[in-house]
């Protein structure tokens, strides 16, 4: 009586206390996908004269995706080069943040101040060339606001679309020419968006725009340091509006590197000033993914229910009723199986391991993926969001310990200081093997993008000195606990399979099992991998949490359905199986990244091939382990039900 009270309190508890939280959050996910965001920076006033500091970043292209610090090329730069300290996901990045020449003075515009003078020679111009070739952008930041250049939509009412930094130049002909040039933009338009206060007269800076020129500027006499250029002159209110006359990139050419700055009052307040950057024209897209991913969990949902309601209800009330010994050899279906169907499967130590390794993976991702929907990881915490997920993952070791360890001592391990060992190093030093090559070809190309020895050290030292030792602490309590026991008993010699019909193939179902997962998501990954190559921002997490539960529900209830095939059909070789079944869609993930290559990116060069194919074999290995431990666990719940549900002779 004790336990049917405690029973209906906490029926009770969740109607009242859990459902309308989950509602709750579910709306709060929803809300969060259009606008929610807690800034990551405090706001900045600044007094008219005040100076305004530019920073600039690293140099990038989406044809190399190779970055590089922008000061790799012969650019003004400042009396001395100041770093400004990155932190770990800044720097796996590429970034590299420091001081230029380029200074303002609030609300105080300028026209054609001279930065420096450049006489090109031969390396420099082929330098200059092979950027302009591989369509290279400036990235600038002010007041941690990254540099965009508007672009005007064809729809005249329609807002700008903004691009990430502005292009290094460009090429063209001569009129009446067939070979083609190299143009140098050397001349930036500059505007600064502001937001005033009107009790203090103070202003915060809520806009940074440019339009880039090339133009061959022309002066009288010899160049002094001072002298008036007649292309750009502030006293004549003589300005650049177009690159008629462009700024060649030859050996011996004159560069003179120029700026406007002109400033600009807005209605936007500081709190909204991301709300461009981040404007989502394609929202509906976004919903579309989630209803087709929706009306997939629906007929899956079906599926399920049909199976437990009617069949598995029908089944275990005949098995139940079975009373002489006839009918009970008569029995067929999955109740066949039940004296080996929790028979500990092949390489049983090597399924402990990753399903560890995705508990840890899924931790990673849940948490991360709550701090990023309440806002925590803003856009303007640049690097936030990787720095995050690092630490995060470190901090999992504690629970993917705990999991393999309890699996391990199920299967009657004894061993549990090899499993954890195996645990804290298989996924970790797989993904640390490839990153390594890639970062060596990183550092022969000479990019920033090149992880340094000191961040190296870094990620070891959250590997070594934090995950592994959890990994341990968590493997020493989940071995402490009682073995997880099994609902009904398992023989010492093995039943022989039937021969199982073609579509019952491992192979065959454990590829189709595969298909719904990556369809539930597929359509949100486009956007994932456009932000991520395509130098794009990505930050409707909103969004992606929603389609992250339906990707767990996914992955549940076709392993289930496919586990619910297999055993009627008395092939008792679920453990395995139900792990594969929705982790193979990590295949069809990597074939998609594949299609994307081919499709949608501009690559030529072979590094950047290999650093392109190389990330995605590691996000494709992840969403392996991830989608395979929900399928495994939703599996594990699922065998465990149906077999304590019937009487055992």
């Amino acid at each position: 009586m004790g336990r049917g009270g405690g029973g209906g309190g906490s029926m009770e508890f969740m109607q009242k206390q859990v459902i309308p939280l989950a509602i709750n959050l579910f709306l709060l996910c929803i809300h969060n996908a259009y606008c929610f965001y807690l800034p990551g920076v405090a706001p900045e006033d600044f007094h008219t004269g005040a100076n305004l500091s530019v920073k600039v970043n690293k140099l990038t292209s989406t044809k190399t995706q190779l970055p590089y610090s922008y000061y790799s090329l012969p650019f003004c730069h400042p009396e001395s080069i100041v770093d400004s300290r990155e932190n770990l996901g800044e720097v796996l990045r590429g970034d590299r943040i420091e001081n230029s020449p380029y200074v303002f003075k609030m609300r105080e515009p300028e026209l054609c101040h001279v930065v420096c003078r450049l006489i090109l020679d031969a390396n420099t111009a082929k330098e200059f060339k092979e950027k302009i070739d591989d369509e290279y952008r400036v990235n600038m930041i002010l007041d941690n606001l990254p540099l965009v250049v508007p672009i005007q939509r064809v729809e005249q009412q329609a807002p700008p679309v903004y691009q990430l930094g502005f292009y290094m130049g460009f090429k063209g002909l001569y009129a009446g020419t067939k070979e083609e040039k190299s143009f140098l933009n050397n001349h930036l338009s500059f505007t600064v968006k502001y937001h005033k206060d009107l009790q203090t007269d103070s202003a915060r800076i809520v806009g940074f725009e440019v339009n880039p020129y090339s133009v061959k500027h022309e002066y009288d006499g010899k160049w002094g340091g001072n002298n008036r250029l007649t292309t750009c002159d502030a006293h004549a209110k003589r300005t650049v509006s177009n690159s008629n006359a462009p700024q060649e990139v030859e050996d011996k050419q004159e560069v003179i590197f120029t700026y406007d700055v002109n400033f600009e009052e807005s209605d936007v307040k500081w709190a909204s000033r991301w709300d461009t950057y981040l404007l989502m024209n394609d929202d509906q897209i976004h919903w579309f993914s989630i209803v087709n991913s929706l009306m997939i969990v629906l007929f899956l949902s079906g599926m399920v229910a049909m199976i437990m309601l009617r069949t598995l209800y029908r089944d275990i009330s005949k098995y139940n009723e079975l009373e002489t010994q006839e009918e009970a050899q008569e029995e067929t279906g999955w109740k066949l199986v039940h004296a080996d169907v929790f028979r500990p499967p092949e390489k049983s130590d090597l399924l402990c391991v990753y399903v560890g390794t995705g508990v840890q993976f899924f931790g990673m991702v849940l948490v991360t993926m709550m701090f990023a929907v309440l806002g925590f990881l803003s856009p303007s915490n640049r690097g936030g969001l990787m720095t995050a997920m690092l630490f995060v993952w470190a901090f999992m070791g504690l629970f993917a310990g705990y999991a393999s360890t309890r699996l391990f001592k199920m299967f009657k391990g004894a061993e549990w200081k090899k499993i954890a060992l195996r645990t804290s190093f298989l996924f970790p030093a797989t993904v640390f093997g490839i990153f390594f090559v890639l970062n060596a070809l990183i550092w022969g190309q000479k990019s920033s993008g090149a992880v340094p020895f000191g961040t190296m050290f870094a990620l070891v030292f959250l590997w070594f000195g934090i995950s592994v030792p959890l990994v341990f602490v968590g493997s020493y309590v989940g071995f402490k606990k009682p073995a997880i026991e099994d609902p009904v008993k398992t023989n010492k010699i093995p039943r022989q399979i039937p021969e199982q019909a073609w579509y019952m193939n491992p192979i065959f179902s454990t590829l189709i099992g595969g298909i719904l997962p990556f369809g539930a998501v597929f359509i949100e990954l486009f956007f994932i991998l456009t932000s991520i190559w395509l130098n794009q921002f990505y930050y409707i997490f909103g969004f992606l949490f929603i389609v992250f539960i339906i990707l767990i529900v996914t992955c549940a209830e076709i392993t289930v359905v496919l586990c619910y095939f297999q055993l009627c059909s008395e092939d008792y070789l679920w453990w395995w199986r139900s792990y594969l079944t929705s982790g193979s869609s990590a295949l069809y993930l990597f074939l998609y990244a594949t299609f994307y290559f081919f499709t949608k990116l501009d690559i030529s060069k072979p590094v950047s091939g290999m650093l392109y194919f190389g990330y995605m074999l590691i996000a494709s290995y992840a969403f392996f382990v991830l989608t395979g431990t929900i399928g495994f666990y939703a599996c594990f719940w699922f065998t465990r039900l149906i077999y304590s549900s019937v009487k055992i002779d």
